[in-house]
């Protein structure tokens, strides 16, 4: 009855991997054997033998999840610590400042939800100005506001609403915690707020992407499971949980009513959110955006736009900008959305870093980008590609390169300030970083830091590259 009631939850072809129910001897049982059904640990639809090499796959990377789902506890609890002690120090002034609130009593007490309070991702890059070198007209306006926006979301409602009104001069929509249908729990962010001024009127749309500490998280990103929807292709399962897919029916055109939700579906509040706004608003348009999972989930918004042939939005939507997406579906989506995105002259723009890990998963065997490619390399030159070197980051061919170039970046630290200024300047925290990622240089290179500087320095000539205007 177990197995049937799972079954339901999937209405359509489907691969649903659980790494909690793989054993070792299950492993191995699945590699002898040819078909993924003979395995408790895996739910699928596929009747048919898979190749010896394809089940490998699938065997390595439940291991990896294994251990990244072992280290969960441990590493939150790390990131716990880490943030209340850094929001400790900054909020008191530093190592002076402590000492003097210390002797008079006014310690203070970082509180999570404060507008005040910054996550590791803020911890380790405390930027929030946008580049007044970069205005609204210039081809890197929207990117580079973008990951500005992608890095915010990263923090609670009250920090992105101060600095969105206040460090932006933008109007902040609101900042939502969406419903997981699937986990049965509220853990999708989106942050909404408008660009406007005489010249233009933008809504920015911005998911919210993989916590550092979240082993979980980074657990999903190398899912290989996946979800079909007919006529579209095979998409990555854990992102579209992620964006609202509904338990039982999938992606009908409205949502289906249930009882036990406490909180939105993503996709369908999002969407309502827009049409009320633009509908109000002859002029506006709107950008989607975010980094690693939330890239993930930018990118599979205009999928589901286009599924439900919603024209209007459609024809609103200005332009959407990644940063360190994962892939999301297999070669027949790839094309749907290249078909689509042309036939609807809409911009997409993946942003990648030198070495990031995080394009490069799940394994391209599987999975497909789409989209323009945009490549900075370590010096922060900008090249369009139709796909990354080393896209197999697990590839022997490319474990000195990428070391030997983490080093460089180590190296590179103590040039930031005197080479661009001020605002690159990068301090002892970060040095620790770069030395971290000379053991592990494309989950270091997956940092918004160098996607800031990328937006900024590594200027494509759109011209040059025969892409179209915004």
């Amino acid at each position: 009855m177990e197995a049937k009631d799972s079954r339901k939850l999937f209405p359509g072809s489907h691969l649903h991997i659980d790494p909690n129910k793989a054993t070792l001897f299950g492993l191995l049982l699945l590699l002898l054997s040819g078909k993924l059904k003979n395995s408790d640990f895996i739910e699928t639809s596929i009747e048919t033998e898979e190749s010896f090499w394809y089940r490998l796959l699938i065997v390595r990377t439940i291991l990896l999840q294994k251990f990244l789902l072992s280290i969960d506890i441990p590493m939150a609890l790390v990131g716990w610590m880490f943030e209340f002690i850094c929001n400790f120090y900054i909020q008191n002034g530093g190592f002076f400042g402590l000492l003097i609130r210390i002797i008079t009593f006014k310690v203070v007490f970082p509180r999570r939800n404060s507008a005040t309070y910054v996550s590791a991702v803020g911890i380790t890059d405390m930027r929030t100005e946008l580049s007044k070198d970069i205005v609204y007209g210039d081809d890197m306006y929207f990117p580079a506001l973008s990951v500005m926006a992608a890095k915010a979301v990263y923090e609670n409602a009250a920090y992105n609403k101060s600095v969105i009104e206040d460090t932006w001069g933008m109007s902040f929509i609101g900042f939502k915690n969406y419903w997981n249908d699937f986990l049965r729990k509220a853990n999708t962010q989106v942050s909404l707020f408008r660009d406007k001024t005489a010249d233009h009127d933008t809504i920015v749309v911005c998911f919210r992407g993989t916590s550092r500490f979240n082993a979980k998280a980074w657990s999903t990103d190398l899912d290989l499971s996946w979800y079909e929807i007919s006529g579209i292709g095979r998409i990555h399962s854990g992102f579209l949980k992620a964006l609202g897919m509904q338990r039982f029916v999938g992606w009908p055109k409205f949502v289906v009513p249930d009882p036990t939700r406490r909180a939105p579906l993503a996709y369908y509040d999002i969407r309502d959110t827009l049409k009320d706004l633009l509908n109000t608003s002859p002029e506006a348009k709107f950008i989607v955006t975010g980094h690693s999972l939330g890239g993930a989930l930018a990118a599979l918004f205009p999928t589901i736009l286009f599924y439900h042939d919603e024209r209007f939005l459609l024809e609103r939507m200005q332009g959407v900008y990644t940063f360190g997406q994962p892939r999301v579906g297999d070669a027949e989506h790839a094309s749907y959305m290249e078909k689509n995105l042309e036939k609807n002259g809409a911009l997409f723009e993946r942003y990648v870093y030198c070495n990031d890990i995080v394009p490069r998963v799940p394994m391209a065997s599987m999975f497909k980008h789409f989209g323009t490619c945009v490549y900075n390399n370590s010096r922060y030159q900008a090249t369009i590609v139709e796909e990354v070197p080393y896209e197999n980051y697990f590839s022997f061919l490319g474990f000195i390169p990428k070391h030997l170039n983490a080093i460089y970046e180590v190296i590179r630290s103590f040039t930031m300030r005197i080479k661009y200024g001020s605002f690159y300047k990068e301090g002892w925290l970060v040095f620790g970083v770069r030395l971290i990622g000379i053991l592990n240089p494309g989950v270091v290179n997956h940092g918004l830091r160098d996607y800031i500087n990328s937006t900024r320095l590594g200027k494509t000539h759109r011209a040059f590259f025969h892409l179209p205007p915004h």
